[in-house]
């Protein structure tokens, strides 16, 4: 998967293919004990944002009066714990084996998170309950054992509580850890009642506070609309490098060599940004201008996104008859035994997680008019635009093909991937296991636009 350009040296181009950012706080209104609130279009916006991930993610739909049991395998499901080294099962005051909450909650109680023999699975789940069982989920039991009394104190009374209100000094520690930390939104003070049903809200918050604490949340180094942006753009572009990993490149570089594939990425998954699938878009390219002035552009637009930058270095072979080639930060070659080399260019990816699905079909339209070459002396075209932009979702939109990814996996962070037609995609897995046997391969179908889809069906590379 590449875009070549056509100029005299010849060369390329593009082969192959933090946690939540919160809106702005709006201005404070009084919550419980007068504490300060965020306004509850916020409160509506963040909740909402965290039950999409729970379902997209997860599959945790919470119901409108959780219960204790649905919060424990709410938790168990969606945190990934080490095997339980063959621990004996637990043995539940109130739990037989055979109930559904019995395996979360048996998983709960083998990582500590879990403290008590008694289950009361089908109990409503309470405020204080969730609460216990977060601060241990989200790691941080030893700051809220770290609190003196007079701490403890001083933090339960901004939420109208006390110690004598919990059975145990430990039991207020990690509440009153649990709301300096951040784990509860201050618009949910008022459900911090001993013996309090939680809302779904309520619950559904706090799980994804947990996530976030944990960093399995999602990761992004802005949003479009905040004006450091373009800085931060700026820089995660300049602190990249061209990704090496010779034990991905044993085999595609010699699937490059014979013309298996044309091209291919290497990626590291430590940048991804485990946005919502349904509101997602990836964008391919290698200019930072291009990047810089395709937010601006959206911000123009009234298109608000989440955006998370992926470095990404993209691969394919430099003909001998385009000339010697100049390695530069941006480029590195490695010359074949035939005379050609395989080039190794500098480029990134850029995710945006967009508010809306609306916004996310917007999104092509906006590309095709201001991001999109027809000819070579075309105008009006925001900088560094390609014939054939890349960019795709992993769920269906209209006007846009499907194509195949084919994946290798290393013992690290890095892969591998090449992008082909469907019908491609059986004989350059065969070619991948012939060059090693051993390589661990997965494939996919997903949606891209439709020049790109043309280019790689070679019918119009328009």
């Amino acid at each position: 998967m590449f875009k070549m350009i056509s100029a005299p040296k010849g060369l390329l181009a593009a082969a192959l293919s933090v946690s939540l950012l919160l809106a702005a706080p709006a201005p404070a209104v009084l919550g419980a004990a007068g504490q300060p609130s965020v306004s509850s279009a916020v409160l509506d916006q963040t909740t909402n944002e965290y039950a999409l991930f729970l379902q997209e993610k997860f599959g945790v739909q919470l119901k409108d009066s959780p219960t204790r049991g649905d919060f424990i395998q709410a938790v168990a499901r969606m945190l990934v714990f080490p095997p339980d080294g063959g621990k004996a099962e637990v043995a539940f005051s109130d739990l037989k084996p055979s109930s559904p909450s019995y395996t979360a909650a048996a998983t709960l109680f083998q990582q500590g998170i879990l403290t008590s023999s008694s289950v009361a699975a089908d109990q409503p789940l309470t405020s204080l309950q969730a609460v216990f069982i977060a601060v241990k989920a989200a790691d941080l039991k030893e700051l809220a054992y770290s609190y003196p009394k007079e701490k403890v104190a001083q933090s339960l009374s901004a939420i109208a509580l006390r110690i004598e209100d919990f059975t145990s000094l430990t039991a207020a520690q990690e509440i009153a850890a649990a709301k300096d930390a951040g784990l509860i939104d201050p618009a949910f003070y008022a459900e911090l009642k001993p013996n309090k049903p939680a809302s779904k809200a309520f619950a559904e918050q706090l799980l994804g506070r947990v996530l976030e604490a944990k960093g399995q949340y999602k990761h992004f180094i802005a949003a479009t609309s905040d004006p450091a942006i373009y800085a931060k753009l700026t820089d995660a572009y300049r602190t990249s490098d061209i990704i090496a990993a010779p034990e991905l490149e044993a085999v595609v570089n010699g699937a490059l060599e014979q013309g298996l594939v044309t091209g291919y990425n290497l990626k590291d998954s430590r940048y991804d940004p485990n946005f919502v699938d349904s509101l997602t878009i990836t964008y391919g390219h290698s200019d930072l201008k291009h990047a810089i002035q395709l937010i601006g552009l959206l911000r123009s637009e009234g298109i608000e996104a989440n955006v998370q930058f992926e470095p990404k270095t993209s691969a394919f072979v430099h003909l001998r008859e385009w000339g010697e080639p100049t390695p530069s930060s941006d480029y590195q070659y490695k010359k074949l035994a035939n005379g050609n080399y395989i080039a190794s260019a500098r480029e990134y990816d850029i995710a945006f997680e967009f508010k809306s699905a609306a916004d996310k079909e917007r999104f092509q339209p906006i590309v095709l008019k201001y991001a999109k070459k027809n000819s070579d002396d075309v105008s009006g075209l925001i900088a560094g635009s390609w014939w054939q932009p890349l960019y795709y979702s992993l769920t269906e939109l209209k006007e846009y093909d499907v194509i195949t990814n084919n994946k290798i996996t290393g013992s690290g962070s890095y892969y591998a991937q090449s992008f082909s037609l469907n019908k491609d995609s059986e004989a350059i897995v065969a070619g991948f296991k012939k060059l090693d046997p051993e390589v661990k391969i997965s494939t996919y179908t997903f949606w891209v636009d439709r020049p790109f889809h043309n280019y790689l069906a070679g019918d119009d590379f328009k």
